[in-house]
């Protein structure tokens, strides 16, 4: 659902706002559920590692890493790395790490209370 809606941004919204922070924000809540399905037992630094990860992406750009790589006329591998540094889109997927880890906190709380009550 989540992959939905990130595509249903990216070819429909033009603003400023939805798209340049709700995106970002969901991305990360997005890199985190498929991390979270890759190590299930990690699950209280997938948050962090995936923050890492993206400020990493994002320092990438301050550095212009695609143009360092000699791939600037490549438009799938600027566009997917991005080519702008921005300090919102840090706390853009901040906020989105943020909330994967509180959405992810509540839904193990009541699965667990569910388990409970079954026994």
């Amino acid at each position: 659902m989540i992959l939905t809606i990130e595509i249903l941004i990216a070819l429909f919204v033009r603003d400023n706002f939805v798209r340049p922070y709700i995106g970002d924000m969901l991305v990360t809540v997005l890199i985190c559920s498929f991390a979270r399905i890759l190590i299930p037992e990690k699950v209280k630094v997938v948050p962090i590692l995936v923050f890492v990860f993206s400020a990493l992406v994002e320092i990438g750009q301050y550095f212009d890493f695609v143009k360092l790589l000699g791939l600037d006329d490549n438009a799938f591998i600027s566009t997917l790395l991005g080519r702008t540094f921005s300090v919102a889109d840090l706390i853009c997927y901040g906020v989105g790490c943020i909330l994967f880890a509180i959405f992810d906190y509540i839904i193990k709380r009541k699965s667990e209370k569910r388990y409970e009550n079954l026994n």
